[in-house]
């Protein structure tokens, strides 16, 4: 299996992270986009997350056989070494002309000026209402653009169709709530000792930000609020949480999640589900397409996460597209990202299993092509990921508070005990962050 998108987050050291990007500055000279000319060529130098180089392989091929002014030299970076390297090299006064980033790391630079105002330019693509909020949203500070959407790595709640059949559930109405997450996967684990309802990665940080946090927003909680830069935590009495954990602790007190969860990384993350025996995984499209066998895939059908009482909401992941300050060629730069964004090119992005970051991507064609994608395609807005300086620090470290918040609450059963310790975890990361 290929290793998950949201442990190579987990990698990202956030401590190194946050103090390497301290020291970005508006040194380097500001770009200034006289872009849509049709005029620029020569080379633009391009960093990539190493993880993604199937999407942007086929990106950059495809747009050398369109135009012969622009070549695209491309570099892959390690996606657990991209922040600190790209901070590196802006300190150094030689970067790239472009880059792209997983799009939770985008406010980091965003914050410490090291990006070029791109603000006029989206706002002179067309189709600039069609783009991903959720991405957009990390790459703007004060109104400004600083980085743009590339595709799209989104969580959804993926569900095996046949158990569903076979405990006489309907999906629609089992998956508009808790209660009917609760009742479905009671129902599906009385099907047989080896299948249960639910299963989560349960000692996986990223992986269970990415999955989690959608069903707290969907509830109406938000655990970081306010202004980047003076933000405070909202844990100990945010009552989406506490649905939410609670809801799990349940599932796994009652024996509806395999004992497995308990140690999984995020290494086994889908094997279950794959082998027909787990109801419902949270988990992205491209999680599940890699490995799954076409005939069982047929059987599955993703929903968006939903709330407490209704609502649904899905983790806004995957990559944006920034051009640092200093570049040398951002208006080929530029050409290149919008030839990326072209609606046909992102409708391509399921191949290598990702998803468009363009509503308009969703045509009658592209649905029936790739119905798995849907979801948070036809609800665009609907996603999210927070914008803030401590993100890395606060969900994805193995020593998180998130994540020992997540553990104390759900395979100890200490719901308010361990909200009351998040709280004071994600209050001393921020202010770290934040000085």
């Amino acid at each position: 299996m290929n290793p998950t998108r949201r442990r190579v987050l987990a990698a990202v050291g956030g401590a190194a992270a946050t103090l390497a990007t301290a020291a970005c500055s508006g040194t380097l000279p500001k770009v200034r986009l006289a872009a849509g000319t049709g005029r620029a060529r020569g080379t633009v130098r391009f960093w990539y997350r190493a993880g993604t180089q199937q999407s942007v392989a086929a990106m950059i091929a495809a747009f050398h056989r369109a135009q012969d002014r622009i070549r695209v030299q491309a570099t892959p970076v390690v996606d657990g070494q991209y922040v600190t390297k790209l901070a590196t090299t802006i300190r150094s006064g030689h970067v790239p002309d472009l880059v792209d980033m997983d799009d939770i790391n985008s406010t980091l630079f965003v914050y410490r000026d090291a990006f070029a105002d791109l603000t006029e330019a989206v706002a002179a693509l067309p189709y600039r209402r069609r783009l991903s909020p959720g991405h957009l949203r990390l790459g703007t500070r004060d109104g400004r653009h600083y980085a743009v959407p590339f595709f799209a790595d989104n969580s959804a709640l993926a569900c095996n169709t046949e158990l569903f059949r076979r405990a006489g559930l309907d999906l629609d109405a089992s998956t508009r709530d808790f209660a009917g997450l609760l009742h479905a996967a009671r129902a599906i684990s009385r099907l047989g000792d080896d299948v249960h309802g639910w299963y989560l990665p349960g000692n996986g940080a990223g992986a269970l930000a990415f999955t989690v946090l959608p069903q707290v927003w969907a509830s109406g909680g938000r655990l970081i609020r306010g202004a980047v830069g003076s933000q405070h935590a909202d844990v100990a009495h945010n009552e989406g949480l506490r649905a939410t954990l609670t809801l799990l602790s349940t599932m796994w007190r009652e024996r509806l999640m395999p004992r497995t969860c308990f140690s999984d990384d995020g290494s086994r993350w889908t094997g279950e589900f794959l082998a027909g025996r787990i109801g419902m995984l949270p988990c992205s499209y491209g999680n599940i397409v890699v490995d799954a066998d076409p005939a069982f895939l047929r059987t599955v059908r993703y929903v968006l996460l939903p709330g407490q009482h209704g609502g649904h909401s899905f983790f806004d992941g995957g990559d944006n597209f920034a051009i640092p300050n200093g570049a040398q060629n951002p208006d080929a730069a530029w050409e290149f990202v919008r030839f990326c964004l072209d609606v046909a090119r992102q409708q391509t992005l399921p191949q290598s299993n990702y998803l468009p970051v363009r509503a308009d991507a969703l045509t009658d064609r592209y649905r029936r092509r790739y119905p798995l994608t849907v979801p948070p395609l036809a609800d665009i807005s609907a996603g999210y990921a927070p914008p803030c300086l401590a993100y890395n620090l606060i969900f994805n470290q193995a020593n998180a508070p998130w994540l020992t918040m997540l553990r104390r609450a759900v395979f100890g059963g200490d719901v308010a005990g361990a909200m009351a310790e998040g709280q004071r975890g994600y209050d001393t990361l921020l202010r770290q962050a934040q000085l």
